[in-house]
């Protein structure tokens, strides 16, 4: 019995064109001397239709080609490349850390990691007009206008392995505000008298290099300052806080003063210790190992969190 193709049943396409117009879109616009930073799914049926061994495409038929291989040309990410000549080595430190390792030796029950930072310029954004509250259809409306009342610094601590933040505003960054932070954490128990206390930074200006490890040895001599290679924020844990607070407290930005955000920032604070819960890393030395040496995935992603 023969059956008929119906109307709507899309024909096959040979297998060279539909590499090719994957190819396509793979590439980017500039190879092809496309004035344009990406490609749409009607930007990519004009480029493949002038194909020859391609020709031409429904917008339908390229978004199933590509829809087989999880490609979206139109979508990016943005990513750093890692500089530092002793990248591996240095991230390689701070995830054996998260995994409860340091020296090659685990870490004791009187060892504490934390991972700290500062959040800047968050501003005070007060509305000209009161928001409204989310009604039936229709989501929250926030007034577009708005005057600055200032901006706060945050410098934040946030205890890996017991899913604890500590935190504080300061008018500026610095050695000093950052040195306070430092103060109001190890001033209190169990930092105050833990075996090792390691503290994860970036290399900003308020913790960088080997004078700020001498100065806050000399001032704790438990702890230890653990940096991190140059362009690897996304492998500091307080980062994912912050994140949070962003979503969560910052946005939308509507507040009367500064002390309001400082307020906030210290309830959300108070709301997060009342049932810690560390965050579930799950990205190893290991897996760094493979980004690194694998040519096919040469960006380093965000680890997995849960």
């Amino acid at each position: 019995m023969r059956i008929s193709r119906g109307r709507g049943v899309p024909r096959p396409f040979p297998p060279l064109a539909q590499a090719t117009a994957k190819a396509i879109a793979c590439e980017l616009p500039a190879r092809r001397d496309q004035p344009l930073s990406r490609y749409s799914l009607a930007d990519l049926q004009q480029v493949v239709r002038q194909d020859p061994v391609v020709g031409p495409l429904s917008r339908s038929t390229i978004w199933r080609i590509l829809d087989r291989d999880a490609l979206k040309p139109w979508r990016f990410r943005m990513w750093i490349f890692p500089r530092d000549p002793a990248f591996a080595a240095k991230a390689g430190r701070v995830l054996d850390l998260y995994s409860g390792w340091w020296d090659g030796r685990p870490l004791g029950a009187n060892d504490y990691v934390l991972s700290a930072d500062e959040k800047t310029s968050i501003q005070a954004r007060c509305r000209c007009a009161p928001s409204r509250p989310t009604i039936s259809g229709q989501p929250q409306q926030v007034e577009f206008e708005y005057e600055r009342r200032g901006a706060v610094q945050y410098l934040a601590a946030w205890d890996v392995r017991r899913g604890l933040v500590f935190g504080r505003c300061e008018a500026h960054t610095g050695i000093v505000p950052f040195g306070r932070l430092v103060a109001q954490v190890m001033g209190q128990e169990p930092y105050r008298s833990a075996h090792r206390v390691f503290w994860i930074v970036d290399n900003g200006s308020s913790h960088r290099g080997a004078a700020s490890i001498r100065r806050l040895t000399a001032q704790y001599p438990n702890l230890i300052l653990v940096h991190l290679p140059l362009h690897a924020s996304w492998l500091n844990q307080i980062e994912i806080y912050f994140s949070i607070i962003q979503r969560k407290v910052l946005t939308p930005n509507d507040f009367a003063s500064c002390g309001a955000v400082e307020r906030r920032l210290a309830a959300f604070a108070h709301r997060t210790n009342a049932a810690p819960r560390p965050f579930a890393w799950r990205f190893t030395r290991a897996d760094l190992d493979r980004r690194l040496h694998d040519p096919s995935a040469p960006a380093l992603p965000l680890p997995e969190v849960a």
